[in-house]
């Protein structure tokens, strides 16, 4: 059995350094909560699905309503508007007042978002549509990131492994799932998935139900700040280098996901089904770096960990636009297993730096990686308009290098690793 860990309301809101370690110390005994970290990775590769579906019925939606290029751009920023602009604010808020439950009322916008989008006969409903599962996706990032975290045991970057492991499985089964299921069943397919988001609400409740009894409304003294803790000029320089690293490893991540297809049709003359496989061999890589970075995290430390992982992919992103067709299979595997080992260390890291703020930190990060994913796309396509699609490939070859300003990161307390 799991030991329960003991969150009061105090230590989400006053100023204190590390809080969580001491009640990672008493539930170290029993360990990671496996179950909880189960669920809440399954819900995090079921909310992901729903919401790669919004990008993956574009063609439909431009077809059955005539709409533009400039339109279907309208339904990206709905929809990442509420998905990363709202995450900081959702996290923040829950920071204050911990929402056991939260997660599974997210999960409900997101379910009549689906709900609404697969009946919607008119352009501004689409958009109200986009705007709900973006509002539950706002809502499920920050808090479950926390919840992650407080069933980790002390293995904190292995849990935010697990708990990322499932959101990238998501991301790459999204398109598979719309070219099965949505392409040749029209829009109103789209109200299946809802069941997808029936399911996570059943799981999310029952998480919830494990989570409430670990917050108490009674009143703790603030801890002592730890003697090494970083100054907090120095927590300010390291969050924005961290959101730097975050920045460069997501636009190059972002510009494989979004735009190597065209760049494998473009030069190598492939088929668009053989493309969409080369695609999925680099998201598969994606999702197994995803899953190791945290336990390497945990084991050499995570400022190691982002070093190796922003500049160790540089060689083989320099490589990238040089190589044939198939040495840029195997790249592409290198790079995804490599580059995306980052984000567990990244996040671990920044919730270390600003401890009694987990959630508006978490939010931060995963509202700057959805808001680059999104810009990034675009402003890379207008590049490849104006230019080539292999020369975007060569100036993004040279992103992973901002992984030096790893070198402005504190060095952290010895005990904000285990």
């Amino acid at each position: 059995m799991n030991k329960s860990v003991i969150v009061s309301e105090e230590a989400l809101v006053a100023p204190v350094t590390l809080p969580d370690v001491k009640a990672a110390r008493a539930a170290g005994a029993a360990g990671p909560a496996y179950i909880v970290l189960a669920g809440i990775s399954f819900s995090h590769f079921l909310n992901d699905t729903m919401q790669s579906l919004i990008a993956s019925v574009y063609p439909i939606l431009k077809e059955n309503y005539a709409l533009d290029f400039a339109q279907i751009g309208l339904i990206t920023l709905a929809f990442q508007f509420t998905a990363s602009l709202l995450q900081p604010v959702v996290g923040h808020f829950t920071d204050k007042k911990a929402q056991p439950f939260s997660l599974a009322i997210g999960m409900a916008f997101t379910f009549f978002g689906l709900l609404l989008l697969s009946v919607a006969r008119q352009y501004s409903i689409i958009l109200v549509a986009a705007s709900l599962v973006g509002f539950g996706s706002a809502v499920f990032h920050p808090e479950s990131a926390r919840i992650a975290r407080l069933a980790s045991g002390g293995r904190f970057g292995f849990a935010q492994s697990v708990f990322q492991v499932g959101g990238s499985l998501g991301t790459s089964m999204g398109p598979l799932l719309a070219a099965l299921i949505v392409v040749p069943f029209g829009q109103p397919s789209i109200a299946w998935f809802s069941t997808i988001a029936f399911l996570a609400i059943v799981i999310l409740w029952r998480i919830g139900q494990w989570y409430k009894p670990q917050i108490t409304t009674k009143r703790a003294a603030p801890a002592d700040p730890h003697p090494d803790a970083p100054s907090p000029r120095r927590v300010v320089i390291a969050l924005a280098v961290l959101v730097a690293l975050l920045f460069s490893k997501q636009l190059y991540v972002s510009s494989l996901s979004s735009y190597y297809i065209f760049y494998l049709i473009d030069r190598f003359g492939v088929s668009t089904q053989a493309a969409q496989i080369y695609l999925f061999i680099f998201l598969a890589a994606n999702a197994v770096g995803a899953f190791l970075g945290g336990p390497l995290g945990d084991r050499f430390g995570r400022k190691i960990v982002i070093w190796f992982s922003i500049l160790g992919a540089l060689p083989f992103t320099l490589a990238l636009p040089f190589a044939g067709l198939h040495a840029s299979a195997v790249l592409t595997v290198f790079i995804g297993l490599i580059i995306s080992s980052t984000t567990s260390s990244i996040i671990v890291f920044a919730q270390e730096l600003v401890p009694h703020r987990f959630g508006m930190i978490s939010g931060v990060f995963f509202g700057v990686a959805f808001g680059i994913g999104g810009l990034g796309a675009a402003v890379l396509g207008r590049l490849a308009d104006h230019t080539s699609i292999a020369f975007v490939y060569q100036v993004c070859a040279f992103l992973p290098a901002i992984g030096l300003l790893a070198v402005f990161l504190p060095k952290m307390p010895r005990a904000a690793h285990r």
